[in-house]
């Protein structure tokens, strides 16, 4: 089992920036691949971004350019660093992680973007 803990939500502005973050203190950390996915009030969850072990990236269309997710290996992190908000970013944001036939959640953090 491993447990994620995200933190880095809040209140942000339009145009402002934010960051998140997520440990999960496994010493496999290396080896999942991560992901932070996102749920408005009255939609499904969906992927915002995902980083492989390996460190490759995808992500969203609406966020490409304007979001960026890292991960530390030492650190057993990983990062969504969120620019350019928008309100429609609006969301309880959740962190996880896949490797080895398991898939792994946190507990989710609120992002709200407004003025």
């Amino acid at each position: 089992q491993v447990q994620l803990v995200e933190s880095g939500g809040g209140l942000g502005q339009p145009g402002g920036s934010l960051r998140l973050s997520c440990a999960a203190p496994t010493r496999f950390f290396s080896g999942y691949d991560m992901g932070w996915y996102r749920q408005a009030p009255g939609k499904q969850r969906e992927l915002v971004a995902a980083i492989t072990g390996g460190g490759s990236r995808n992500y969203e269309d609406s966020v490409k350019g304007r979001f960026t997710i890292s991960r530390d290996n030492v650190k057993n992190t990983v990062y969504l660093q969120m620019d350019r908000l928008k309100p429609e970013d609006t969301a309880v944001y959740y962190c996880n992680a896949k490797g080895w036939g398991q898939n792994f959640w946190g507990q989710g953090t609120q992002v709200t973007v407004s003025s």
